[in-house]
């Protein structure tokens, strides 16, 4: 494993990099990967940030946007990319697998690996890796990688502060989860000093909806929802037929789930949704019920106590009775 000097020697003079992040990148997948670049680009290096699918349109604001190369839609200039870079960033996952055929590909790289993140249970690829459980987001560690690791507080510009604050933002839901220390709330005045425009991202972010998403938003609450009391949990499934119905693209089911949650006695939500290639889970819960060990356990998955993701080759309707199969297993936990 590389210590932090030897990295620090490395990033010294220009080096051909590249930063990834996990499929279907979120805000905070998105913000740390060009906050990092938008640091790397002022000491002179000859960074690229390969996205391996798309990703919301709501964050294609974002400083260096225009510059993201996705590796579906430019499969060979990524390929070469990995191939020549000296070192990869590997921002807001922890394994190869979730950044798909790409993950290969940065295994076989002879580039120096950096892992930046705050997922549990990292897989053993990396070269140097800044991790830290109890982060609330990577963008979080990509600010104290630069600012404590090494020592450029001063290089947190507008642009670098701007997605820096955006992955902050959207992981801690508008700093409203318990990770969201009074640390976090420090590193989010310092980026706000540094230009980011707290207002205007907040904005940009949850402020701009296309009508479909919205009409989309409506569907589920009123005709999808499914509220199970007697294990204070909640359900919303979606069929691709109803996806396709609304004209949804990628980003429109994002934050659904937490809708599901703000129900008052709710404890555990879950969003499910029949996707071309797997059925795929997205769960919130409150206090201390284990969202990620069901996703572990049942569904492929993994995440965080209180927000977590998995995915099953089942049909939808299978998935559903599945996970409602599951709920007596932690009725002590979820009417507590």
């Amino acid at each position: 494993m590389l210590d932090l000097s030897a990295l620090t020697e490395l990033l010294a003079q220009p080096r051909r990099i590249v930063i990834t992040t996990h499929h279907k990148p979120d805000g905070d997948a998105m913000g740390s990967s060009l906050g990092l670049y938008n640091y790397l680009i002022q000491l002179g290096h000859h960074a690229k940030v390969i996205a391996p699918s798309d990703y919301p349109d709501f964050l294609s604001w974002m400083p260096g946007n225009e510059e993201v190369i996705i590796y579906t839609e430019n499969t060979q200039q990524s390929e070469i990319l990995i191939a020549e870079a000296e070192l990869i960033f590997c921002l807001d996952f922890n394994a190869l697998n979730r950044i798909n055929e790409m993950g290969e590909l940065v295994r076989q790289s002879p580039a120096v690996k950096v892992m930046i993140d705050h997922h549990l249970d990292p897989e053993d690829f990396d070269d140097f890796r800044y991790w830290d459980i109890n982060a609330c987001a990577t963008a979080q560690l990509v600010y104290t990688f630069i600012v404590d690791a090494l020592n450029s507080k001063h290089l947190i510009n507008k642009d670098v502060a701007s997605c820096l604050y955006t992955g902050i933002l959207t992981d801690s839901a508008s700093f409203r989860l318990p990770k969201t220390t009074a640390e976090v709330h420090r590193i989010a005045a310092d980026l706000i000093e540094a230009g980011a425009v707290n207002w205007r991202i907040q904005e940009l972010v949850y402020n701009s909806s296309s009508e479909n998403r919205l009409r989309f938003l409506g569907h589920c609450l009123a005709n999808k929802l499914e509220v199970i009391d007697e294990y204070n949990t909640a359900i919303i499934s979606v069929t691709k037929q109803e996806m396709d119905q609304y004209h949804s693209v990628t980003g429109d089911t994002e934050g659904i789930v937490n809708y599901a949650l703000s129900i008052s006695n709710v404890r555990l939500a879950a969003f499910i949704v029949e996707r071309s290639d797997a059925v795929k889970l997205s769960l919130r819960s409150k206090g201390e019920f284990p969202a990620n060990e069901i996703c572990k356990k049942y569904f492929s998955g993994g995440g965080h106590r209180n927000a977590a993701g998995g995915r099953s080759e089942l049909p939808l309707n299978e998935v559903v009775e599945l996970f409602k199969s599951i709920l007596p297993n932690y009725k002590k936990l979820l009417i507590q």
